[in-house]
């Protein structure tokens, strides 16, 4: 059995500009991937309140 990848791309929008959603299958934390041309960054999806978006921590995610 193949060991499974840490990180899942759960959303993904655009295709020069690119915006995508990564969770951590370990701790359940989102984060937010932004890439432009050859510029890029990734930072935690924070919520409202500042607080980083945490999802259920999930194995049965489809690769």
């Amino acid at each position: 059995m193949a060991k499974q990848e840490r990180f899942k791309k759960v959303y993904s929008q655009g295709t020069l500009t690119v915006t995508e959603i990564w969770v951590d299958r370990e701790t359940g934390v989102n984060y937010l991937y932004h890439v432009s041309g050859y510029s890029g960054g990734l930072t935690p999806l924070l919520d409202r309140e500042g607080k980083p978006v945490i999802s259920p921590v999930r194995t049965d995610y489809e690769d």
